[in-house]
């Protein structure tokens, strides 16, 4: 069944990782100098991960093999299996393939942060906060908002709504309109009883391109709080029609209105 909005901030986070220059995974980030790069391993790393955004897991497996066979010391095709590994729930293989591409590549920021969410899902906080915070302190590393509103979803998940505000008060300052820290901030003032708050940053996340299960979710709850069936009836109707398996789609039929949102 497909999770909501901070899983999915999870999923969409991690799925670009194999499409990054590997010279400066391998190079800049993990710590080996400028090495030349196994073309034929990068390649089928990306294609597997382009199968995973598809959730087409079996043949983003086979990508991965051939990936491997090709060059078997590529960090980004052991940070793309643990992904797949942990999207399959074979969880012992995926922090394997993590801890491998960690092994290669210490300083390889994506692997931390996907490694980070992985363990925050597995309900590891203070393990997964270790490596969300090795990703954002890197230099090198392009997206620390991305890792810093991980933190702020790991915090989010266990009803810690300062430091949830906190991390996405970071992301925020980093990126201005990161969407996933908006809908942290979004949920955090739902928490709280802001209502109007909470819209005015729905409403944010929205316009950026649209609202996942979660967003959704969040919105359904903050309409029926605020007593507009008619709103509350439309974003009910659109998280039925486009995730009708998502989790939160279930919490919808069965009335559920008191769970806040989906997994990390």
């Amino acid at each position: 069944m497909k999770t909501g909005w901070l899983s999915l901030f999870l999923v969409l986070a991690l799925a670009g990782c194999a499409g990054q220059n590997a010279a400066t995974q391998r190079g800049q980030e993990g710590g080996g100098g400028q090495e030349s790069v196994n073309q034929r391993a990068r390649i089928h790393t990306e294609l597997a991960a382009q199968y995973y955004s598809r959730r087409q897991f079996a043949v983003a497996l086979q990508e991965l093999r051939i990936a491997l066979e090709a060059d078997a010391a590529y960090p980004p095709a052991y940070n793309m299996l643990g992904m797949v590994h942990a999207e399959l729930l074979e969880d012992k293989e995926a922090e394997a393939s993590f801890r491998r591409s960690i092994a290669l590549a210490p300083e390889y920021s994506e692997v931390h942060n996907n490694f980070g969410a992985f363990l925050c899902a597995r309900k590891r906080r203070a393990e997964a906060m270790e490596h969300f915070e090795t990703a954002w302190k890197n230099p090198l590393y392009a997206t620390p908002e991305l890792a810093l509103a991980n933190a702020g979803l790991c915090a989010l998940r266990e009803g810690d709504l300062a430091e949830a505000e906190r991390f996405a008060q970071r992301a925020l300052i980093r990126a201005d309109n990161q969407p996933q820290a908006v809908l942290i901030m979004a949920e955090v003032r739902y928490r709280r009883g802001d209502l109007a708050a909470a819209r005015t940053m729905l409403r944010q996340a929205e316009g950026q391109g649209g609202l996942g299960a979660g967003g959704l979710w969040l919105a359904v709850r903050l309409e029926r709080a605020a007593g507009n069936r008619e709103a509350e009836a439309s974003y009910g109707l659109q998280l039925r029609r486009y995730y009708p398996e998502a989790q939160e789609s279930a919490w919808l039929l069965s009335g559920r209105y008191d769970m806040p949102g989906g997994r990390p």
